[in-house]
C-alpha cells in the first residue's frame, strides 16, 4: 500500500514538473516584439535601431519580431497594434511610444497582463515602463539651440521644424532648444511648425516659410525628416549656406547636405547603441534580473569640420557588428 502511494505521489509530481515545464518552454519560446514608431524604410534612424535590436537578439538567442505603423503620426494604428500583441502574450514588449499620453492606457494593459514593457526613444508619461532607453532629449535640444547660436552670430530670425505634436521626443527637444535660445534676445522664434515625421511636408514648409519670412536666418529641424525636407528645399532654393539649418540625426542624404554646407550641424544621436541595449534589457527584464530605470544613450554634435573624425565616422555610419 506504502509503495502504491509513494507511486502515485511520484506521478502527480512528475506531471506537475512536465506542465511546468511546458510552460516554461512556451514562455521562452515566445518572441520579443520590437514597436518602432514607423516601419517606414526611407527613415534610416529606424532602421538602425532595428539593426541594434537584431544584433542583440543574435547575441543572447532571442527572437525578434518587428510590428509597427506605416507614418509616425498614426497613434490609433500603434494601440490597435498593441492590443494585437498583447494577445500574442510575447516575453517582452519594446516599444517606442507615438504620443506621450495617450498610449498610456494601453501600456497599462501590458503591465496589467505580466508582460514585460521597456520604452526606447520616446518614453510615456507616468514612467509605467520598467526601463527607458533613449537620449536625453532635452540636453539634445540645447545642443541644437547651441549650435545654431555659434552659427548665427547675429541672431535673427529663425524657425522650429517639429515632427509629432505629443511625442515625448519633440516636447522635450523643444524645451531644450528653447531653454538655449531664449535667453538671447536677438533671436525672434517664429512659430513652432510640424512635419508629422513627413520629409514631403517639411519640404513644403520650408518653402511656404522662405516665401512668408524673407528675413529668416535660421532654421532648426528636431528629426530626421524635418530636417532632410528642410535641406531639400534650402537646396532647391538656389541659396544654399545663405539660411543656416541645424539638425537631427545621420541619413545618407543628411550627411550629404553636411558635406555641400546645406545643413551646418546635426545633433547625432546613437541608435544602433539604442535598438541594442533595449533589446537586452527586455531578455534581462524577462528573466526576471533587475534593471536600470534610465539608460541615456548619448547624441553628439557633428559639423562639416569634425565629420572626418574617427569617433565620428563611427557615429555617422553605425555598422551591424558595433556594440555600444
Amino acid at each position: 500500500m506504502k509503495r502504491w502511494l509513494l507511486l502515485i505521489v511520484i506521478a502527480i509530481l512528475s506531471m506537475v514538473v512536465y506542465v511546468y515545464g511546458l510552460k516554461a518552454a512556451g514562455k521562452n519560446n515566445q518572441p520579443i516584439v520590437f514597436v518602432p514608431k514607423t516601419i517606414d524604410k526611407q527613415i534610416e534612424f529606424w532602421q538602425v535601431v532595428e539593426q541594434g535590436v537584431n544584433a542583440a537578439a543574435a547575441e543572447m538567442g532571442s527572437t525578434v519580431k518587428v510590428v509597427g505603423t506605416d507614418t509616425e503620426k498614426d497613434v490609433d494604428g500603434q494601440i490597435r497594434l498593441l492590443r494585437e500583441v498583447i494577445a500574442m502574450k510575447p516575453k517582452a514588449i519594446v516599444l517606442s511610444a507615438l504620443d506621450f499620453e495617450r498610449t498610456v492606457p494601453i501600456a497599462h494593459e501590458i503591465v496589467k497582463a505580466g508582460i514585460p514593457l521597456i520604452t526606447v526613444d520616446s518614453g510615456l508619461k507616468g514612467g509605467i515602463s520598467k526601463s527607458f532607453i533613449a537620449t536625453d532629449n532635452v540636453e539634445a535640444g540645447k545642443k541644437a539651440g547651441e549650435a545654431l547660436i555659434q552659427t548665427l552670430p547675429n541672431r535673427g530670425q529663425v524657425a522650429i521644424i517639429n515632427f509629432i505634436k505629443g511625442s515625448s521626443t519633440s516636447i522635450e527637444r523643444e524645451n531644450g532648444l528653447r531653454s538655449a535660445i531664449q535667453r538671447d534676445t536677438g533671436f525672434q522664434i517664429l512659430n513652432t511648425y510640424y512635419s508629422e515625421g513627413s520629409s514631403e511636408k517639411a519640404y513644403d514648409i520650408t518653402m511656404q516659410l522662405l516665401k512668408d519670412y524673407p528675413n529668416l536666418q535660421g532654421i532648426v529641424g528636431l528629426n530626421e525628416p524635418s530636417t532632410l525636407g528642410a535641406a531639400k528645399a534650402l537646396h532647391d532654393w538656389k541659396k544654399p549656406g545663405e539660411i543656416k539649418l541645424i539638425g537631427f540625426d545621420s541619413s545618407m542624404e543628411e550627411i550629404g547636405f553636411l558635406e555641400e554646407e546645406i545643413i551646418q550641424a546635426m545633433v547625432v544621436q546613437k541608435p544602433f547603441n539604442m535598438g541594442y541595449v533595449a533589446l537586452k534589457t527586455a531578455v534581462q527584464l524577462s528573466n526576471g534580473q533587475k534593471v536600470e530605470g534610465r539608460i541615456d544613450t548619448g547624441a553628439e554634435v557633428i559639423w562639416k569640420t569634425n565629420m572626418y573624425t574617427k569617433p565620428n565616422q563611427k557615429l555617422l555610419f553605425p555598422i551591424l557588428d558595433k556594440r555600444p
